[in-house]
């Protein structure tokens, strides 16, 4: 399926009309007017929404859309990488604003033969990447002027935490984002992830620099990456692990990190969304690992 980017589509509903070759009878009128009736996929994308101050245009969300708490109000259609045609038509969305990587791909084939307006934000793990995901979402919901001060807003509040942050590691930590931990095996976050782009604006070192992506783990590879502190999201449930636990797995026992029981978790969403709060998640990380 050939979906629209943001920079593909020109910026409105009314242009992803003259870009797609859809006719304006397809959307209702306040569609047209950029007051669609929107359904929001991707946590990061829920949040700019309600930063933006454009909740009201909210009918539904995903699963991963869990900031600010009213958003779990909203119906929620799924995990966005997981999306049934089902789930998606069943709230009548006149507007779809996704973040990169929703699917599966024959669900948003449908999409495309329902003549539903998906718009797909950029992502991207640093200050001007967030700048620009806010504005995508304020230009597709008719609100350039007030997403460009959020952008700039964010965006300076990133970089002074990520200089603060800096300054504040006279000697860098080496972290290890461990992303899960089922059944003893680890799967940990390298270069080009989200993970470890925050560690290292948090100031840290990330442990599995030269690792491409998330991978799964060998013991051999968490003894070589020695890390001083080890990362996770705070979760729930199966995926939920404790200090004792994970300090117990041969793979970390050996680490300088279960010498001192280093561990830090923190919200997902928050952590990793590169949405609104980004600034204040490398604070908190670079608090927790350097204390001041």
């Amino acid at each position: 399926m050939k979906r629209r980017s943001f920079h593909a589509l020109a910026l409105s509903t009314a242009a992803y009309l003259a870009l797609g070759g859809l006719g304006a009878a397809l959307l209702p009128a306040e569609a047209a007017r950029g007051e669609a009736d929107t359904l929001a996929i991707g946590g990061s994308v829920t949040e700019i929404v309600y930063a933006l101050g454009q909740e009201h245009r909210l009918l539904a969300r995903d699963t991963t859309s869990t900031y600010p708490p009213e958003a779990e109000a909203l119906p929620d259609v799924g995990y966005m990488r997981a999306l049934s045609p089902e789930g998606v038509l069943s709230v009548n969305p006149d507007l779809i604003l996704s973040e990169e990587g929703a699917g599966p791909p024959e669900t948003l084939e449908v999409l495309e033969e329902a003549a539903i307006p998906f718009i797909t934000v950029p992502g991207g793990f640093d200050a001007d990447a967030v700048a620009a995901k806010i504005r995508a979402v304020g230009e597709a919901l008719d609100v350039p002027e007030a997403a460009s001060t959020l952008a700039e807003e964010v965006s300076a509040e990133i970089e002074t935490a990520s200089a603060e942050a800096q300054a504040a590691a006279d000697t860098p930590k080496r972290v290890l984002f461990v992303l899960s931990a089922q059944g003893g095996r680890l799967m940990g976050g390298g270069d080009n992830t989200g993970a470890g782009a925050i560690i290292e604006m948090a100031g840290g070192v990330n442990a599995l620099a030269g690792v491409e992506g998330y991978k799964p783990l060998s013991d051999e590879a968490v003894t070589a990456a020695a890390p001083d502190v080890i990362l996770m999201m705070d979760r729930e449930g199966d995926h939920a692990a404790s200090a004792e636990e994970l300090f117990a797995l041969p793979a970390l026992a050996v680490t300088p990190a279960a010498e001192t029981g280093a561990l830090i978790k923190m919200d997902g969403l928050k952590l990793l969304g590169f949405g609104p709060r980004t600034g204040a998640a490398v604070a908190e990380l670079a608090q927790a690992l350097y204390g001041g």
